[in-house]
């Protein structure tokens, strides 16, 4: 079932297979499209994906673009879709929000996977100067195709994905896409990431300039009253793009686990 919902809620595809329910959350600068590759390797599981307010699809939304709202839209989209039994996954920014919706203890909520993403406490090199200056990474399609060649990706990615890199990052409403690097990436939530009761698994890419191992291990994990940390090697920040093989089986491993 696809939804092209009236407001509030955000646009989503609900795909029936077995549970528990994937919904997986993007990252800033893409859409739902880019959990596609994965997806592909997971034919049989029940899936939940959504364009985040602003974004895509959803890109006629009214704000706030806040990660609170993504949450709390997060938590609208699972009931309308009548989710019961699921796991988030969530990419970097879409991370962040996996763990203020997790905080909430949401019934229904089995574990969280955490791919490159945003951490609770917002490491030192999170300065003034630096959120500045990713506020411009998606300006033009230049400037989005030189962060996705330079910082954001460590392997060439097929020519239809690059394309839709740079479309989906320049697809948000302007203030959607100040939101993430002017306040999001500087929020801490490490008091939320605390409350956080279900099983981690936290996926760090080995060549990740972004979210580097050594961030989610010092500034994620610690927060998390159960959580497990994998590498996946010779990937960098598209994990889902880079190394779809090895998130999918990692994914798989970790829900049907115990």
């Amino acid at each position: 079932m696809t939804m092209a919902h009236q407001t509030p809620l955000p646009y989503y595809h609900h795909g029936h297979g077995t549970g528990p329910a994937l919904v997986l959350l993007h990252y800033w600068g893409d859409t739902s499209r880019t959990w596609g590759p994965v997806l592909d390797r997971l034919p049989e599981h029940e899936v939940l994906t959504l364009d985040f307010r602003g974004w895509g699809r959803s890109n006629g939304l009214p704000g706030p673009y806040t990660l609170r709202q993504l949450a709390d839209d997060t938590l609208a989209v699972i009931a309308h879709a009548r989710i019961s039994d699921y796991v988030l996954v969530g990419h970097s920014m879409g991370g962040k929000v996996a763990q203020l919706v997790a905080a909430t203890r949401p019934e229904g909520l089995r574990s969280i996977v955490l791919v490159g993403s945003g951490p609770a406490k917002p490491p030192a090199a999170i300065t003034p100067e630096y959120q500045e200056g990713l506020a411009h990474a998606y300006d033009s399609d230049e400037s989005a195709a030189w962060a996705r060649d330079n910082i954001l990706t460590a392997t060439e990615l097929p020519e239809m994905i690059t394309s839709q890199v740079v479309a989906d990052s320049r697809s948000a409403h302007d203030a959607a896409r100040a939101e993430w690097p002017l306040h999001g990436i500087a929020e801490d939530i490490t008091e939320q990431a605390r409350m956080i009761s279900v099983p981690a698994l936290v996926i760090a890419g080995e060549k990740d300039q972004v979210e580097p191992l050594g961030v989610l291990r010092d500034n994620l994990v610690p927060y998390l009253s159960d959580a497990r940390l994998v590498e996946i090697p010779a990937t960098g920040h598209l994990i889902p793009l880079e190394a779809p093989d090895a998130l999918a089986h990692a994914i798989a491993s970790f829900t049907t686990a115990g």
